[in-house]
């Protein structure tokens, strides 16, 4: 797995770029030559992330990303007020999801193949154009209130949500190619630290990012945010798309005349049990992830009937809130685990602790014992998000970094469907309790998978105990 461009060049011999990020020369850079790690500072972990990408990367790549988080609830907001009918902005949110789900996967690819700057610069411009389309569908299309009439207005739903440019994931890349130049020891230690902070960001991110609908919907007019997205989409988006630290991860090789490469052919020579390994090893967290989300989707929509119960279903985004915020708190936390605590080792804990505390919520009856048992079910939350998309990263094939990161993103859109659609359905019919019973059985699935990863890791005629599949991280203890 090739995961940066390597250079000796020390960053003062590259004054073309807008920002100096230090051992990343630029395109220019011979191949084959090692980046000199960045020299060593007095400070915290987290102090090392900007010596590591520049002062520019961090709130860049935060605010960058802002936009996803407020495309599907935004689109909920706007289709809803502008028909009247819940059924179609309903609908409308599930295009953007779907849309997502999908479309993520390909551009992890296509920036895979192509380069993160190139495809970064076109989704902003597509998935702008896209948004700025489905605000004057929502409001030139008549009809909107009937689903057959409203096809016009899904179908710019779901091109907005697969043309949305996926920096999280792609974060993750760059972040781990740039930590890959380090010695094992600091190198492990530097990209936990950099997961945590991403877990961070995307838990703040999906916090604020409704919250800031709600707050422009209500008090100025409907269209409103998903217009601020899209100007958030067109100038933060090419920032990101352009800051050097796009040039630490290496382009997979284009296929040649034979259709074949060195990997390709390896790959192919291994036995059916390896290839099978191989895959199982990068399923086993995608679908951690759809569970991950399945626990997202179903505690938000259980949270909706726990709260309309006694007061009103709007109160259920302030409880699910507390849960993100502990969630992003703890995820911080990763960064100071002792090395030893292996990754596998802490799916099982955190998976566990999801599992058991999960079952809390089938005990408050009011607001304020609801907020602290979300509060302490947040705690496990970030640091597993955290452990899994490391594990993603590790296993992910030569060239598949970007792919898998997006793959691994894209679960947990499709999970929140999944969670969303069965809690709901159970809420509706059931009541409240029996919903919650649906994150319970997403943490027991986490936990199963988990261990079904600790005996694959365990086994030593898989592919990944192979140079050719581990990449720069291939000491990384599991």
């Amino acid at each position: 797995m090739t995961l940066s461009a390597r250079s000796q060049a020390p960053a003062s011999a590259a004054p073309h770029f807008p920002e100096t990020v230090p051992g990343i020369a630029g395109p220019a850079a011979a191949p084959g030559r090692t980046a000199a790690p960045p020299a060593r500072r007095a400070g915290g972990r987290f102090a090392r992330l900007p010596l590591l990408a520049g002062r520019s990367f961090i709130p860049i790549g935060l605010f960058a990303r802002l936009p996803l988080a407020m495309l599907t609830v935004g689109a909920l907001t706007l289709i809803t007020a502008v028909t009247g009918s819940y059924a179609v902005g309903g609908v409308s949110a599930g295009a953007v999801g779907i849309g997502s789900a999908l479309g993520a996967p390909v551009l992890g690819a296509l920036a895979d193949r192509l380069g993160q700057r190139t495809v970064l610069v076109f989704a902003a411009v597509f998935n702008t154009v896209a948004v700025i389309a489905l605000i004057l569908a929502a409001y030139l299309i008549p009809g909107g209130a009937d689903l057959a009439a409203a096809v016009p207005v899904l179908a710019a739903a779901f091109v907005a949500g697969a043309s949305c440019p996926q920096v999280g994931p792609l974060a993750r890349v760059r972040w781990m190619a740039l930590t890959s130049r380090d010695s094992r020891d600091s190198s492990t230690a530097d990209l936990d630290t950099a997961l945590s902070y991403e877990s961070t960001a995307d838990e703040l991110t999906f916090v604020l990012g409704p919250a800031l609908v709600g707050i422009l919907a209500s008090l100025v007019t409907p269209w409103l945010p998903l217009a601020l997205a899209a100007a958030l989409t067109i100038t933060l988006v090419p920032a990101f798309a352009v800051h050097p630290t796009h040039h630490a991860v290496a382009r997979t090789p284009a296929r040649t005349v034979a259709g074949t490469s060195p990997t390709k052919v390896l790959r192919a020579s291994r036995p059916a049990g390896q290839r099978a390994g191989a895959i199982a090893a990068v399923a086993l967290p995608v679908l951690a992830m759809v569970c991950m989300g399945t626990f997202f989707g179903s505690t938000q929509t259980s949270l909706s009937s726990f709260s309309a119960s006694f007061a009103s279903s709007e109160l259920a985004g302030l409880l699910y809130a507390v849960m993100g915020l502990s969630s992003a708190a703890a995820a911080l936390s990763v960064a100071y685990w002792p090395l030893r605590f292996t990754a596998n080792a802490r799916w099982l804990a955190c998976a566990a602790l999801m599992a058991g505390l999960a079952l809390l919520l089938l005990l408050p009856s009011t607001a304020l014992p609801m907020i602290l048992v979300l509060l302490v079910l947040g705690l496990p939350v970030g640091p597993l998000m955290v452990t899994v998309f490391a594990i993603g990263g590790l296993v992910a094939p030569a060239g598949k970094l970007g792919t898998v990161m997006t793959a691994l993103a894209s679960g947990i859109v499709a999970g929140t469907a999944i969670g969303s659609s069965i809690a709901g359905q159970l809420a509706q019919n059931h009541g409240y309790a029996t919903a919650f019973l649906v994150p319970v059985c997403a943490a027991a699935a986490l936990f199963l998978l988990g261990a079904a990863a600790v005996v694959l890791h365990k086994n030593p005629q898989l592919p990944y105990h192979l140079q050719s599949l581990k990449g720069p991280q291939k000491d990384q203890k599991w």
